[in-house]
C-alpha cells in the first residue's frame, strides 16, 4: 500500500508549517513538533514550565498557520464558567430555557490554549474533562458537538490534588518547555528583537494559512492504516520495562499510546510503523519524576537504531539523542567519556541529519551548537 497522493500532499504542508514554527521560534524544536502530532491524532498536550517562553505565541502562530478558530485564556481561581463556554442567553432564560451563547467562545474552538490550565475551578474542569474526552458541551438540556482538534494547556507544573488526576491524564502527551539556553542566547536576541521592530511598526501579521482546519482533519482518518505489527512487541518490552522501574502507565495512556505512534509513521508517510516511530512515547510520561526514567528507556532503545536504520530515524528523535548524550556527561566526566560522547555526536548523529535530513537547518545547527560546547569542556581541561 502506498499513501494516496492527496495525504502525501498534506503531510508536506505539514512539515511547511513545521518548518515556519521552527524558523520563528528559537529552541522550540520539541513543542512544534508535539503540536503537529497532537493535531494529527486528536489528542491534548500539556506544557509545563515557567512563564514567558513563547508557549502562547507558538500556539497562535499554529492555530493561524491551520486556520482554526482559536480560543485562549487565562484561568484563575476566580475564572467563571461564562468566561470560558459563553453568557447565559437572557432572552432564552427569560422564556424558562437555559443556554449560553457559545458564539466565539472555546465550545466552538478547534484549536484552545489554556494557561494555568489547573486554576480552573471544579464547574469548568468537569465541563472541560467531557469537552477533552468526548467532545461534547452540555448546553442546558441540549448536547453539543464540539470542533475541537486538540486543547494545549499550561502550567507550572503538574498538580498535586488527586481530584485532579483524572483530568491530567486526559493530556496524553506532556512537555517541560524550558528557557532558552544560554548558548542559543543571541539568537534569541536577534529573532525577538526583530519581532519587536514589526511590533513596534504595527506590522504584526497573522501568519498565511498553509491548510485548513478541514484539510487536517482529513489525515486523523488515515492513522488507521498505519500497521503497528511490527512495533508491538519493543512497545510491550517497553512498557513492562517501565513497570518494572516503577513507572505505570494508565490502560488509557498505554492504548493511546499507539495512536501517537501510528501518526509519527504518518508524519514520516510510512506505511508500516517501526522502532523509531516510538519516540512519542517519551512524552508519555504521568509524573514529572517518570518522564527521566522513560526518556532513559527509550534511549537505549531508540539508541541502537541510529546507525542500524538511520533512514527511518527522525531529526527530532536524532537532536533528542545527542542533548541525553551530552546531559550523561557529569562534571566527573573522564577524557575518554568526553571523547566517546564527542565520536557519537559527530557520526551517529550530525553525519546521519546531513546525509537523511539535509534540511533540518535547524536541528543540525542544534548539534553542532552542543558539538562545540562538549569540544569546548575538552580543550578547557588542557
Amino acid at each position: 500500500m502506498s499513501w494516496p497522493e492527496a495525504t502525501e500532499k498534506l503531510v508536506h504542508r505539514l512539515d511547511a508549517i513545521r518548518q515556519t514554527l521552527e524558523a520563528r521560534f528559537v529552541a522550540r524544536t520539541e513543542a512544534v513538533r508535539l503540536l503537529l502530532l497532537a493535531a494529527v491524532c486528536r489528542e491534548h498536550l500539556l506544557l509545563l514550565g515557567p512563564p514567558g517562553t513563547a508557549k502562547t505565541e507558538l500556539i497562535t502562530r499554529f492555530a493561524e498557520l491551520i486556520d482554526a478558530r482559536h480560543f485562549r485564556y487565562l484561568l484563575t481561581r476566580f475564572t467563571e464558567p461564562a468566561e470560558i463556554f459563553g453568557p447565559l442567553d437572557f432572552q432564552r432564560f427569560r422564556d424558562g430555557e437555559y443556554h449560553v451563547r457559545t458564539s466565539g467562545m472555546l465550545p466552538e474552538a478547534n484549536v484552545v490554549f489554556l494557561d494555568e490550565v489547573f486554576h480552573g475551578s471544579s464547574a469548568i474542569l468537569n465541563t472541560l474533562l467531557t469537552v477533552l474526552n468526548e467532545r461534547r458541551f452540555d448546553n442546558g438540556s441540549a448536547t453539543e458537538t464540539t470542533p475541537l482538534v486538540s486543547l494545549f494547556g499550561a502550567a507550572a507544573e503538574l498538580p498535586d490534588d488527586p481530584a485532579l488526576a483524572a483530568f491530567a491524564d486526559r493530556f496524553l502527551l506532556r512537555l517541560r518547555v524550558e528557557p532558552v539556553a544560554r548558548l542559543r542566547l543571541p539568537e534569541l536576541l536577534d529573532r525577538g528583537w526583530t519581532q519587536e521592530q514589526e511590533a513596534l511598526a504595527g506590522q504584526h501579521r497573522a501568519e498565511q494559512a498553509v491548510l485548513r482546519i478541514a484539510e487536517l482533519e482529513q489525515l486523523t482518518p488515515q492513522l488507521r492504516h498505519v500497521e503497528l505489527g511490527r512495533v508491538r512487541g519493543p512497545y510491550g518490552e517497553i512498557v513492562a520495562e517501565l513497570a518494572a522501574q516503577g513507572v505505570v502507565l494508565s490502560d488509557r495512556r498505554i492504548v493511546r499510546g499507539q495512536k501517537l505512534i501510528a501518526g509519527a509513521a504518518l508524519l514520516r508517510l510510512a506505511e508500516v510503523a517501526d522502532v523509531p516511530d516510538l519516540w512519542p512515547l517519551r512524552y508519555l510520561w504521568a509524573g514529572s519524576e517518570d518522564a527521566r526514567v522513560l526518556a532513559e528507556v527509550l534511549d537505549e532503545r531508540l539508541g541502537s537504531e541510529v546507525v542500524a536504520e538511520p533512514k527511518v530515524r527522525s531529526a527530532l528523535s536524532l537532536v533528542e539523542l545527542a542533548r541525553q548524550r551530552v546531559g550523561r556527561l557529569d562534571a566527573a566526566a573522564g577524557d575518554n567519556s568526553i571523547l566517546s560522547t564527542l565520536y557519537s555526536l559527530n557520526n551517529d548523529v550530525l553525519q546521519v541529519l546531513h546525509r537523511h535530513h539535509p534540511g533540518e537547518h535547524e536541528t543540525i545547527d542544534e548539534v553542532r551548537r552542543l558539538i562545540a560546547g562538549v569540544t569546548q569542556r575538552l580543550n578547557g581541561r588542557g
